[in-house]
């Protein structure tokens, strides 16, 4: 077949595929690791090996953690138990909690990812974080009758405009359980002119449906079967608990929750939301970020033009530090710059949004 007749049957196929029904409800990730393309600049990913904080929880007792716990208001969680793996929601946010220690479920969620498709980028057990290289949910892909037909002759002929990438956090809680956290980054293609003569990556939202879906699982893996495991994702209820407030005339995030729940809650909205975490003191509340503002020039689309480059270098954004601090049953969330005092920027304001935003 000459070249010819090669770009005419890839007309047709990619012509039938535009009129195709996309499956939404299905998911099919297919690494894309080995494309020199998918590598994220050090500025999008965790840097610091040497960090004081591991799987298990530091500086703050078991005891206190209880006595914490028992002030909280229960309003706002609620908890779905099916043998020793239960899952909690507040607001949009969903976690699993597994009555095994987190060196136990290590492996198990390695293999996880391995079979749902991923490879892994990050893969720190001292952290307790682990986090998936950017992938393409081939599902999206629409199924026309030639794909189907001619199938992995022309796979290659067809790809996505999305990307997706997956973080799994696990945490020891003051019962000795393993709380799992899973946050969702993606990105899309889009052009950057009318021309449409090149394309860039740019953020996209965070997906908590997709989260959940991996949630459940992540379930079945650990031993809940299928049915089971949706009737437990389908019966978690939520309700919004973080606002945006001024506090001296800094900007907060109010969350209507205990410092444990609040500080998982930080932990994983920073991690949806493409900060990178340094460092974390959970006896001190802080979280150590790294942050681009938009506008800033490393911001879109400059910046993110360059999000798969591997030759790109990115000069250092702005360092945050995101404190964390209990106030009765509730928890204020507020920014300080690198040196620890209160920050009051507009950066600042838009870190709080962004949380809360995510928190809700």
């Amino acid at each position: 077949m000459n070249s010819l007749s090669k770009l005419g049957l890839v007309g047709v196929v990619v012509a039938l595929s535009a009129c195709s029904t996309l499956e939404t409800d299905k998911v099919d990730y297919r690494s894309t690791g080995k494309a020199p393309t998918l590598t994220v600049p050090p500025d999008l990913t965790q840097l610091s090996k040497d960090t004081r904080y591991a799987v298990v929880d530091g500086g703050v007792s078991a005891a206190g953690s209880q006595a914490a716990q028992a002030t909280a208001p229960k309003t706002s969680i609620a908890a779905i138990t099916l043998g020793d793996v239960r899952i909690e929601r507040s607001g949009n946010q969903r976690w699993l909690v597994v009555k095994r220690p987190p060196e136990k479920l290590w492996e198990p969620i390695k293999d996880f990812w391995q079979e749902n498709g991923f490879l892994l980028s990050m893969d720190q057990s001292n952290l307790g974080i682990m986090e998936t290289d950017w992938a393409e949910n081939r599902a999206k892909i629409p199924q026309d009758f030639i794909r189907s037909s001619l199938g992995k002759l022309l796979d290659s002929l067809y790809s996505t405009a999305e990307r997706d990438k997956f973080r799994t956090r696990l945490e020891r809680n003051a019962n000795g359980e393993t709380e799992i956290f899973i946050s969702h980054r993606g990105v899309i293609e889009v052009y950057t002119s009318e021309q449409q003569g090149s394309t860039v990556w740019q953020p996209r939202p965070t997906d908590p449906e997709l989260e959940a879906e991996f949630l459940r699982r992540l379930m079945v893996k650990l031993g809940i079967s299928q049915e089971e495991s949706k009737a437990l994702v389908a019966n978690s209820v939520s309700k919004s608990v973080a606002t945006v407030s001024s506090i001296n005339g800094q900007p907060a995030v109010l969350i209507e929750e205990n410092f444990d729940r609040a500080w998982r809650r930080v932990g994983l909205a920073l991690d949806r939301t493409g900060f990178t975490v340094e460092d974390r003191d959970r006896k001190q509340g802080l979280y150590f970020v790294r942050y681009v503002a938009p506008g800033s020039e490393n911001s879109e689309p400059g910046f993110f033009a360059k999000i798969f480059k591997k030759d790109t270098k990115v000069s250092g954004p702005s360092k945050y530090q995101i404190a964390v601090r209990s106030q009765g049953d509730s928890t204020v969330v507020s920014v300080l710059d690198a040196m620890g005092s209160p920050e009051s920027s507009a950066s600042a304001q838009r870190i709080v949004k962004v949380i809360a935003d995510d928190i809700k």
